[in-house]
């Protein structure tokens, strides 16, 4: 092949490289960022003879004022009318979010709910090397303090319960459950002996939050004897490969977990959500679309997550799920 015509197919293979470039951030910025979807997942975690209760499970909206999509989308999550709604942290990406995000969670905020913080509603994002989620996961980069108190008063106001290193025993639908949470473990703020000791197993359901999935904690609300922890920080990987799922889950949980249910140990099973929004420094999402999540919990044979698995294996306990737009 004479030399132009080589240097002439180099300049069009690196010329539709870049376009494919182009174009795939295009899609992942403006098109897959807001394509917000409902995970519909049901898990067998009750004591037996439950009867089933709706979990709504939020996660890390990372709300900006400006972010009217995303709001309208929230209300609408009220039609769902779920039993119990759940967040695991990560409201915020601005400092006067906190008033726009009690808005778009208002309709939600007349239900009961539980909530736990995350590093982005106690510090405002900042710019960060990307690379650093692969080279330097456990690396930390601080923005300014968000109004976080604001956002818990605001919660609380309405009735919902912060579980921050704490444990209490609430009656939903006519079920009894018996939850606790941590503090964020990604900020190493998390103090599992504030709330350590035997799960209360006369309670229709045993639940942990945090926001982080960081297996040191999952691993004593297991040994607690918890049938389930809720969890978010992941964003699902955010950037997702074909056949391959996340690249990072910036924490020690491995990839194969990044998002949806699992199992943990012999008997406790894990939701991490795949979250709502992105920090506006890496506004992208591909293959992993923003999603809040209905999970139908209903009564497992022996009481919890059913027995054979071990921790560091990713075991499904799924007996339906289904992805609407």
């Amino acid at each position: 092949m004479p030399v132009a015509s080589s240097r002439s197919v180099a300049r069009k293979s690196a010329a539709l490289a870049v376009g494919s470039l182009a174009a795939g951030i295009g899609y992942a910025s403006l098109i897959e960022r807001n394509a917000f979807t409902l995970r519909e997942v049901t898990m067998p975690v009750l004591a037996p003879g439950s009867t089933p209760l709706k979990v709504l499970h939020i996660s890390d909206i990372h709300m900006r004022p400006t972010q009217r999509r995303k709001q309208a989308w929230l209300r609408e999550l009220a039609r769902l009318e779920p039993d119990l709604v759940v967040n695991t942290g990560d409201n915020l990406a601005h400092p006067k979010a906190v008033p726009t995000v009690v808005q778009a969670l208002n309709p939600l905020l007349s239900l009961p709910g539980l909530f736990v913080f995350g590093s982005n509603d106690y510090f405002a994002p900042r710019l960060k090397n990307p690379l650093n989620y692969v080279v330097k996961p456990s690396h930390r980069v601080f923005g300014e303090p968000l109004p976080w108190q604001d956002l818990r008063a605001a919660f609380t106001e309405r009735g919902w319960l912060d579980l921050t290193h704490t444990r209490r025993v609430i009656e939903v639908a006519g079920l009894r459950i018996a939850a606790a949470g941590v503090d964020d473990p990604h900020l190493k703020r998390d103090r599992y002996p504030t709330i350590a000791g035997p799960a209360d197993r006369t309670a229709n359901l045993t639940l942990g939050l945090t926001h982080s999935p960081e297996p040191r904690v999952l691993d004593r609300f297991a040994a607690d004897g918890y049938q389930l922890v809720l969890a978010g920080h992941t964003h699902g990987g955010q950037l997702c490969l074909p056949f391959y799922g996340a690249l990072v889950t910036n924490c020690e949980l491995d990839r194969s977990r990044a998002k949806g249910a699992s199992r943990w140990g012999a008997n406790m099973a894990l939701h991490v959500s795949a979250g709502i929004g992105t920090s506006p420094y890496a506004p992208v999402r591909f293959c992993c679309r923003p999603e809040a999540t209905l999970l139908t919990l209903v009564a497992a044979p022996s009481g919890g997550a059913d027995s054979g698995s071990h921790a560091g294996r990713a075991h499904p306990t799924v007996s339906a799920q289904k992805t609407t737009g």
